[in-house]
């Protein structure tokens, strides 16, 4: 019988894998997902369990106390400010909004896996530019853009690398593209950053609207930092005909009420912040340490996690190494990444957790052969 079909390309879209979280073990530390080692601010919880009493009215259309909040720790305007179910959601919103069939994406060869799955779903082309050391290259990105290319999707710090991209190469990048590319960036992880010659694109976005220009966007999350993945909550930042675009194409109520109140409180929580990233510092560098004495290849990262280089010489005997040693944390009960969709089959990408699960991880890693 006749049957209802897909648009062409959707069958083609290799569905987001999240971090696992299952184990036989008795004992679970799940490293997979780069998620708060300290669980939410104090201060979130509770924010959310006051909103459990207004549970039968709908949130806020326009989050104004989030986006406000969001605005007076940034100072820039809460009308370019808008809310969204994660940062994922504005940036599958941005790509809804300005791809198509004809056109085309360009990302890092090892950018985040929203974007290409997210630009398929539109029906456009994702271009990959080549990273060098496991880095966005500029001049790559820009020899990979095309004449139907209308966006630019960027993580920096990228997420599952770790790497950083520095702020005169990111703005040597917006000056050397074209003007009608939308350059997206997505600083996930940026309150990770301790580099001096950082840009969230905050500043590039506000110096793009005082030029009266049209094509910087930056997104942040609640996710990470701030312990909230389980709200889904984040929030972008751009010129105003962008910031149109997502209103049109955003569900009226995309952020649940008791997710707004959580994330104001949340970025009012500095105490919290500050003990946060105190712990990501030390931790991170514990686990580093640890693993380059075992033997194996961390990458130096700007973010709560570590990509991890398998020992070898052969690319084929470092990624049955990889495929062994998750299957070995796995039964240990302390669960990574693999990243073999983010064309790393030879690397694991390891969270920075807890002391204990950290302590786990590493305990686990000595006992592998």
């Amino acid at each position: 019988m006749p049957a209802p079909t897909p648009r062409p390309g959707i069958m083609d879209i290799i569905a987001y894998k999240p971090g696992s979280a299952r184990s036989t073990a008795s004992r679970i530390y799940k490293l997979s997902s780069n998620e708060s080692a300290l669980g939410p601010s104090p201060k979130a919880i509770e924010a959310f369990k006051a909103a459990a009493n207004d549970l039968h009215i709908y949130p806020d259309a326009g989050a104004s106390a989030l986006r406000e909040a969001v605005a007076a720790e940034f100072s820039i305007n809460p009308d370019l400010v808008v809310a969204g179910a994660g940062s994922d959601e504005i940036l599958i919103l941005l790509m809804r909004g300005y791809l198509g069939p004809g056109d085309s994406m360009v990302m890092s060869r090892h950018g985040f896996a929203i974007y290409a799955i997210a630009t398929t779903g539109c029906g456009a082309e994702v271009i990959r530019a080549d990273e060098q050391n496991l880095t966005t290259h500029v001049d790559n990105l820009l020899a990979a853009v095309k004449p139907n290319t209308k966006m630019m999707m960027l993580a920096n710090p990228n997420n599952p690398t770790g790497t950083l991209l520095s702020g005169a190469e990111l703005r040597r990048l917006r000056a050397e593209l074209r003007d009608d590319i939308l350059l997206v960036l997505d600083a996930a992880y940026a309150e990770y950053v301790e580099a001096d010659d950082y840009e969230d694109g905050i500043g590039m976005v506000s110096a793009a609207i005082q030029s009266g220009a049209n094509n910087v966007f930056t997104t942040r999350t609640f996710s990470k930092l701030y312990g909230l993945g389980g709200l889904r909550v984040g929030w972008g930042y751009g010129p105003e005909p962008v910031i149109a675009v997502l209103n049109r194409l955003r569900g009226p109520f995309n952020v649940s009420a008791p997710a707004q109140a959580a994330g104001a409180s949340a970025l009012a929580d500095k105490e919290f912040v500050a003990r946060h990233l105190a712990h990501n510092k030390a931790e991170r560098a514990r686990l580093f340490e640890a693993l380059q004495e075992l033997g194996f290849h961390p990458i130096p990262s700007h973010t709560n996690f570590l990509l991890v280089g398998m020992k070898g010489d052969e690319p084929q005997s470092r990624a049955a190494m990889a495929e062994a040693l998750n299957a070995h944390l796995t039964q240990q009960g302390t669960i990574v990444r693999p990243v073999k969709e983010y064309f790393l089959p030879d690397y694991l990408r390891m969270s920075v957790g807890s002391v204990e699960a950290n302590s786990a991880l590493i305990e686990a890693l000595r006992c592998f052969t």
